[in-house]
C-alpha cells in the first residue's frame, strides 16, 4: 500500500488492484474506520473526512487485508436484453458468436467494485480478464439510460443517458438511480451483481 495524504483531512490509500481496492474498503466498513466518507475507486481508496491523518495511516498500516466473499449481500439481478449496438463488435473480439457472448456474460458472478463517472454508475467486475474490451475510439455524444456496456474487465450500467465510450451490449428497464429513496443507487460497491437474460 502507498499512502498519500490530500489536504489536511483526507487519506488516499494506493493498491495494486482492482480486488485488493475492494478488499480495504470492506475492511474499512468492517472497522468503522474513523472517517466521514471512505470511497473506493479502481486502485485507490480515498478516507475523506479525517481527524488524524498520521494515525488512520499508521492504522491502516497494520491490516492484514484479504479479498473476501460478499457473504450476507443479496445479489441484485440486472434484467437485460442484449441487443446492444456494440454485441456483434464484442463476439469478433472474443473470437466467439454473439450468442456465446450472452451465455458468457450471463454466467459470471460479478460484484460492484466502485462506483462514479455519474450517480447511480457501478464499476462491476468478474468478467475474465481475457475478455476485457476497449473503449471505443469516438465516444458517442448520447448513450441511452440503461445500456449495459463494458469497458476493460468492467461491466457498467448507464443510469440516465450521457456521453460515453463503452461497447453497448444491451439494456436494462431496471432503474439505477432514483434520489427520493432512502438509499438512491441500486448498485452500491460491494453488492453482487447477476445480468439476466430476458427477452424485448
Amino acid at each position: 500500500m502507498r499512502f498519500l495524504p490530500v489536504g489536511a483531512d483526507a487519506l488516499l490509500v494506493e493498491v495494486d488492484d482492482t480486488a485488493a481496492a475492494t478488499a480495504l474498503y470492506d475492511e474499512a466498513l468492517r472497522r468503522h474506520v474513523a472517517a466521514v466518507d471512505v470511497v473506493p475507486a479502481a486502485r485507490t481508496v480515498l478516507f475523506a473526512g479525517v481527524h488524524d491523518v498520521a494515525a488512520l495511516e499508521r492504522e491502516v498500516a497494520g491490516w492484514s487485508v484479504t479479498p473476501r466473499p460478499a457473504a450476507g449481500r443479496r445479489t441484485v439481478e440486472v434484467p437485460t436484453v442484449y441487443d446492444g449496438p456494440d454485441l456483434e463488435a464484442v463476439a469478433r473480439l472474443w473470437d466467439m458468436s454473439t450468442r456465446e457472448v450472452v451465455d458468457t456474460h450471463t454466467s459470471c458472478a460479478m460484484v460492484v467494485a466502485f462506483c462514479g463517472f455519474a450517480p447511480g454508475f457501478a464499476y462491476c467486475t468478474g468478467l475474465p480478464e481475457e475478455r476485457a474490451a476497449p473503449r471505443l475510439e469516438s465516444p458517442r455524444t448520447r448513450v441511452p439510460a440503461g445500456s449495459v456496456g463494458l469497458a476493460g474487465a468492467f461491466t457498467g450500467v448507464y443510469p440516465t443517458a450521457s456521453p460515453g465510450g463503452w461497447q453497448l451490449v444491451g439494456h436494462t428497464d431496471l432503474l439505477l438511480w432514483d434520489d427520493t429513496r432512502d438509499e438512491p443507487a441500486t448498485l452500491t460497491p460491494g453488492t453482487p451483481v447477476r445480468f439476466v437474460e430476458v427477452s424485448r
